[in-house]
């Protein structure tokens, strides 16, 4: 089948997934990235090779209709960390899907992997549904592959598993029988849409019990939380620690080491081991 891939390398694999399974690309939709946090030269130098156009602007329904005008309507809109709603699809183009980092209807929204592992979920997933006009992942469910996180589980190792998910479901389910899903597809039911994060959201609270502060480290992982240390703020990537009674005022550093902090929490202590000073010049504006 030909397709048309809207994202960026995120979940890239669902790009080269399906040209693994024999679908033939006729265009990539992406958008700028810093290079930091958010890239695209995997999917931009996959679509080099497949020789197709390539789109850093907003999908509009002209570039949809110029599609259609060249291949027909026979063919799949496949988006896949794409930042803004698709519109003016039906009738365009036969197919039209999201494939989206949560076990829907739970984790609507622009990134819920944080949220995942803040809320303690036993069992994460991948969601592949049809592209609604009227909101962003609320479209009927093609497919899902579903699996059990654990309590240890950081950003780093759920996105991995996510990617891994989102390339099963393309190289299965749909690149097999879109057709068939597309017939077959089921209404999510409720659900609730989880906004983008906040420096609040990634900000440590030493006045929590340690267990708590270490799943916010392991749900922000190389994203950074923040914490006050002494009178500075700090980015925070790596933390350890354990419970232990003491009678210091939670958030007192109360042991060093070369870089490494020791911080008093609620019930313990924690020892933040990789972290870097947030610049004055940045302190208002974190949002990194």
């Amino acid at each position: 089948m030909k397709f048309a891939f809207a994202g960026i390398d995120f979940l890239g694999g669902v790009f080269e997934g399906l040209v693994a399974s024999g679908w033939q690309p006729i265009k990539l939709f992406s958008r700028p990235c810093d290079g930091i946090y958010d890239q695209n030269e995997a999917v931009v130098a996959l679509a080099r090779r497949h020789r197709v156009p390539i789109q850093l602007s907003r999908i509009r329904v002209s570039d949809i209709e110029a599609l259609s005008a060249e291949h027909g309507r026979d063919w799949a809109l496949v988006v896949a960390g794409y930042p803004w709603l698709i519109t003016g699809w039906p009738g365009r183009v036969r197919y039209a899907l999201n494939i989206h980092p949560s076990p829907l209807p739970d984790g609507r929204g622009p990134y819920p992997l944080f949220r995942a592992i803040l809320d303690s979920y036993e069992s994460w997933g991948v969601t592949a549904h049809v592209l609604a006009e009227g909101g962003f992942d609320i479209g009927d469910i093609l497919a899902q592959d579903v699996f059990p996180i654990s309590a240890a589980e950081t950003h780093e190792t759920l996105l991995a598993r996510c990617q891994m998910a989102a390339t099963r479901l393309a190289r299965g389910p749909i690149a097999r029988d879109l057709p068939g899903l597309w017939r077959k597809a089921e209404p999510q039911g409720d659900g609730a849409y989880w906004p983008r994060v906040t420096d609040l959201d990634r900000t440590l609270d030493f006045r929590q019990p340690v267990a708590a502060i270490l799943r916010r480290v392991r749900a922000f992982g190389s994203i950074e939380t923040l914490a006050r240390v002494n009178d500075n703020r700090v980015f925070v990537q790596e933390a350890s620690g354990w419970t232990e009674g003491h009678r210091h005022v939670p958030g007192t550093v109360v042991h060093s080491y070369r870089r490494q902090l020791l911080v008093a929490a609620r019930d313990g202590y924690v020892q933040i081991t990789r972290w870097s000073a947030i610049p004055l010049a940045d302190a208002g504006k974190t949002g990194r």
